[in-house]
């Protein structure tokens, strides 16, 4: 038996199958402020019209935690959560999750955030938002997807003492689901299967 451990997952590999198994992250990594495993479920997000599912990856880390999901308010000027907070250790690299153009790069009440209009996306165009971010890149640079648009910064308000990175989308001033970007094969959100490593013998159950 082989077992390759993750911040994620655990393989292992018996004769003839495979089975991923979720486990929490190891101590090192609450130990570099990823935080712990959220409670939050990961489910698929409710279909979006407006939004096509054309993620690349996700902004931070492979597949990190949700420390909390998307919950839209009532109305405009309701309390809610408008974005997700993703679970990442400070100077983590934040990557744009499709090809766009750099709207804003700075900071908004001594907090950074980058923001990136994505391409082909309608008009007004889809933005996607990152917070707080320390950036590397500038307004009007193109960028492509899983390019790097700065590092994260510690602390926020949305995470309290540990890191986490906010991540929003917006087109014009309405708030969206950013989870509705990402495809099924980014998502994830299978249960876990025992799978064979080669294919059944004809006539046999798999």
């Amino acid at each position: 038996m082989r077992v390759n451990r993750c911040a994620r997952t655990w393989r292992m590999v018996l004769p003839g199958l495979a089975v991923a198994v979720l486990c929490a992250p190891p101590p090192s990594a609450l130990a570099r402020g990823a935080g712990p495993a959220s409670a939050v479920p990961l489910s698929p997000p409710t279909a979006d019209p407006s939004v096509p599912a054309l993620a690349r990856a996700w902004p931070v880390g492979v597949r990190p935690f949700v420390v909390r999901g998307w919950e839209p308010p009532a109305t405009a000027y309701s309390r809610g959560h408008r974005g997700v907070d993703l679970a990442a250790a400070p100077g983590a690299p934040v990557r744009a999750v499709a090809p766009g153009r750099v709207f804003f790069a700075g900071r908004v009440a001594d907090r950074g955030i980058v923001s990136v209009e994505l391409t082909g996306t309608g008009t007004p165009p889809l933005r996607t938002t990152y917070g707080p971010v320390r950036a590397s890149v500038r307004e009007g640079e193109e960028v492509l997807a899983g390019e790097a648009v700065g590092t994260l910064e510690a602390g926020g308000a949305h995470c309290g003492p540990t890191a986490c990175l906010h991540w929003g989308l917006l087109r014009g001033t309405a708030y969206l689901n950013p989870l509705s970007l990402l495809p099924p094969w980014l998502l994830d959100t299978g249960p876990s299967r025992l799978l064979p490593l080669t294919p059944p013998t004809p006539g046999t159950r798999p």
